[in-house]
């Protein structure tokens, strides 16, 4: 009986195509892969992401559209949520808020309710399995994202249970500035790392840092989005893509603090000719957060 990776070879060697390459983009599973290269005879598996992330990269107006949708269903999810967030809640009873708010959305993808990190967990980008509850003066900080048609968000607030403290207040407002600088400098054709390098320079000035070194900004100042939740090109340093339009990214320039909190603030944005434009409406202030 023939494989599935054998009737795929003989299809093409049926249309005189039995030499040359199989491009295969990097999200395909091993076993897939692994498949192919036992079948293909003279074929050979070649790396695809090239052709397929120049594809992806770009959105079309549709693409945008759903990923504005998308955008808009976990921003209203997280409106839902913060006022019924109580004193002595887990992350997990928060985690449950904001999937039943997301399906009943309409938005999918979201059954684990996102990440979730309460109180000094904030401070690890991502997270902790220790027991975590909500209690006077906790940082509550939220990620989370969902799926329209196949194409995603992806959103982080993070607000303070009761009176924020005055550091709380000063971190929340360095890390909404660095947001803020990341839309500032977007332009047409600059590479996208640079929007790395200027928002930590500004977190240097601050007295974070320095470079990824804690406490300060230990993860990329932004990803890729689209069909997949991270995707190229990357806001890190070391990426060169020029910004062109059609391009969507995560603004999530956050600051942490071990052994206290971290505060982290993300938006999705995508470029046009005239500049970045957001699919959500930044947080304003600590004290209006969503």
């Amino acid at each position: 009986m023939k494989t599935p990776f054998a009737k795929l070879t003989g299809l093409l060697a049926a249309r005189g195509i039995s030499d040359g390459g199989i491009m295969v983009e990097s999200t395909t599973r091993f076993f897939i892969i692994d498949g192919l290269n036992k079948a293909a005879g003279a074929l050979k598996i070649v790396n695809g992401d090239p052709v397929v992330q120049a594809c992806r990269m770009i959105k079309s107006p549709a693409e945008l559209k759903l990923m504005q949708i998308a955008n808009d269903i976990s921003l209203a999810a997280m409106r839902l949520v913060r006022p019924q967030v109580k004193l002595g809640m887990t992350q997990k009873d928060i985690g449950a808020l904001m999937a039943k708010a997301t399906r009943a959305l309409g938005g999918g993808g979201g059954d684990d309710g996102g990440l979730v990190l309460l109180n000094e967990a904030s401070a690890y980008p991502h997270g902790s399995h220790s027991p975590q509850e909500v209690k006077q003066g906790s940082v509550i900080l939220l990620d989370f994202g969902c799926k329209v048609h196949g194409y995603q968000s992806d959103i982080s607030r993070t607000f303070i249970f009761g009176t924020p403290s005055e550091r709380q207040r000063k971190v929340w407002s360095i890390v909404k500035r660095g947001q803020e600088l990341v839309m500032e400098n977007a332009k047409i054709g600059l590479p996208v790392g640079q929007l790395d390098e200027i928002v930590r320079k500004y977190y240097g000035a601050q007295g974070f840092g320095p470079d990824y070194q804690l406490p300060g900004l230990s993860h990329r100042t932004g990803h890729g989005i689209g069909m997949d939740g991270h995707e190229s090109a990357y806001l890190v340093r070391s990426d060169t893509t020029p910004l062109a339009p059609g391009m969507c990214f995560s603004n999530e320039s956050g600051l942490y603090i071990p052994g206290e909190f971290g505060i982290r603030l993300e938006d999705c944005w995508y470029m046009t000719q005239s500049g970045p434009k957001l699919f959500t409406g930044p947080a304003k202030s600590v004290d209006d957060p969503i």
